[in-house]
């Protein structure tokens, strides 16, 4: 917002001072992000700028880091790029095969965690709910709790889920969880309903409880007065929370080392492999293509945002 034609000599020398300050910090946050990308294109393999990136030398480019993502793995990576090439890639290429897992498991998780998150969002927006505040606290704890060792305790759990069952004298030997994708669906579930929690109850703020009475003063049931009324007026806030929750899931790496095994490696372990056992620029092009996705994602969660805003009468500054 301009200053006013009257504002005096001290609040524009604030003002232009104010402005010095939110680019330093936000140059000093996003700065170690943005070096990632032209580096991701080195010719050499560094990671460091080079004399001909440093004076523009097109010889100094290249894309055969993204390029090896896909041949990383295959088994004939020098063969003509014909759709047996490419039918190589989808299924040999390491990369891919990591990614795939990483959609499926953030897809499932994204799931189950926007359906429990909004129906523990519903129930704790209820004035009548008893100890709101502390389970809104216990259910929140993923966020607080160091991931270290939420990692740990599900590791254990998962390990042994009825385990606890022997100390009240029922049987206590039923399957594992550690190892296997539902154990990890539920890991990162566990890990993004918070986030569904927040975003649902924010929206749920603004909401006109008004509406459903007037909704079952003409007859509807509740079913009907969620679907039809609550629901469309939080769907920016549900959607929002689900890719908070799928991004959570995506860029997760602690709690995979502790509860997956090598069948259900997925892109963040891959790159934490890859920086313990061969340091490889591949690693700047994966982390380039994330940033991407983020960016991307960040976006529509603004723009629900403000859609949200606009539903709810507030108008977005």
């Amino acid at each position: 917002m301009a200053l006013p034609s009257y504002a005096s000599p001290l609040e524009r020398i604030w003002r232009v001072t104010y402005l010095v300050i939110c680019t330093l910090i936000f140059l000093f946050l996003i700065a170690p992000i943005i070096v990632i990308i032209p580096l991701s294109f080195n010719a050499e393999p560094y990671f460091s700028f080079t004399d001909k990136m440093v004076s523009l030398d097109p010889a100094g480019y290249s894309l055969r880091w993204y390029d090896s993502l896909l041949t990383f793995g295959m088994q004939a990576p020098d063969a003509p790029r014909n759709a047996s090439w490419w039918s190589d890639v989808w299924h040999n290429t390491t990369w891919v095969r990591v990614a795939k897992n990483s959609i499926i498991i953030g897809f499932f998780a994204t799931i189950l965690a926007t359906v429990l998150g909004t129906l523990a969002a519903l129930g704790l927006s209820r004035p009548e709910m008893p100890y709101r505040r502390l389970i809104m606290a216990v259910l929140i704890s993923p966020m607080i709790v160091p991931l270290i060792i939420t990692a740990t305790g599900l590791f254990f759990f998962y390990s042994h889920p009825c385990g606890l069952l022997g100390f009240i004298g029922l049987p206590s030997d039923c399957g594992k969880l550690a190892g296997t994708y539902v154990g990890v669906i539920l890991a990162h579930a566990t890990l993004g309903i918070p986030f569904v929690i927040i975003t649902v109850t924010a929206t749920l703020v603004g909401f006109d409880q008004s509406l459903t009475r007037a909704s079952a003063a003409l007859g509807a049931n509740p079913r009907t007065t969620f679907f039809k009324v609550v629901m469309p007026l939080i769907m920016p806030g549900v959607i929002s929370g689900a890719l908070f929750a799928f991004v959570t899931s995506f860029d997760e790496v602690v709690v995979v080392l502790f509860v997956a095994d090598h069948t259900q490696q997925t892109i963040p372990r891959q790159m934490w492999n890859g920086i313990r056992e061969q340091i490889s620029p591949q690693i700047l092009s994966v982390a380039t293509i994330l940033v991407i996705i983020s960016v991307a994602l960040l976006t529509t969660v603004e723009l629900l945002r403000r859609r949200s805003e606009r539903l709810r009468g507030v108008t977005p500054r």
